[in-house]
């Protein structure tokens, strides 16, 4: 649903879906300088459909979106291919810690975690060539298997994990520094235009846990329509 009427016009998006629980959700379309949640909508799973309907209703009520930041969930980008689309800056550190930890004990992941940590502060061309001199030396460290059966020969990549994170940060790259292609457009290079929002609505409803639905939906509808 659309929070409150705004006038029609060409807006970069801020999009981003948390859930209260596990069933529990809201997707939330935000203009980040305009300051309003143009659409909301209670989901129970994140999808490519939710990002889509969400996406026509603007079109449909004038907006044309003309770049979006998202969190990097995968296929919803196939939504957004007619136009410029920024990776959140945030989010894909947090992979990357969720791949490594925030203390690795590993050199070469120490290394990688450090190159992800410097993502708001680089370029493109700079970022890329970090990446590629730390594959250079690492690569055969990545290739080690462990063998889990002898007699039938199966087996894993040792260190899946350091594989997972360098791997997350190569398919992202494309996506990571569409704000500096742009510059016209004025993208952010996070969601964190949304996390206040997002961290008010989780302490509310965490506080109030006795409330009926009908009273969450407003408290909800009145903090995302400010």
């Amino acid at each position: 649903m659309q929070i409150e009427p705004v006038k029609p016009q060409s807006v970069v998006i801020v999009a981003d879906t948390t859930f209260f629980k596990r069933t529990a959700g809201i997707c939330v379309f935000r203009s980040p300088y305009l300051k309003k949640n143009l659409y909301w909508s209670e989901v129970t799973s994140e999808t490519i459909a939710i990002y889509q309907t969400a996406k026509q209703k603007l079109e449909e009520d004038g907006f044309q979106i003309t770049a979006i930041v998202l969190d990097g969930k995968p296929g919803v980008r196939t939504v957004f291919s007619n136009i410029p689309i920024q990776m959140c800056h945030f989010h894909q550190k947090m992979i990357v810690n969720r791949h490594l930890t925030t203390r690795p004990k590993l050199e070469a992941g120490k290394e990688l975690r450090h190159i992800a940590m410097t993502l708001c502060d680089t370029t493109e061309e700079e970022f890329e060539q970090k990446l590629k001199t730390w594959y250079k030396k690492w690569s055969k460290f990545l290739k080690e298997k462990t063998i889990d059966d002898a007699t039938t020969g199966e087996w894993h990549y040792t260190h899946k994990r350091l594989r997972s994170a360098y791997r997350s940060l190569i398919s992202n790259l494309p996506y990571l520094f569409t704000y500096q292609k742009h510059p016209e457009l004025n993208i952010p290079n996070t969601t964190n235009s949304l996390d206040g929002s997002f961290a008010h609505l989780k302490n509310l409803i965490t506080i109030h846990r006795g409330l009926n639905s009908v009273i969450k939906r407003k408290i909800i509808t009145e903090i995302l329509g400010k």
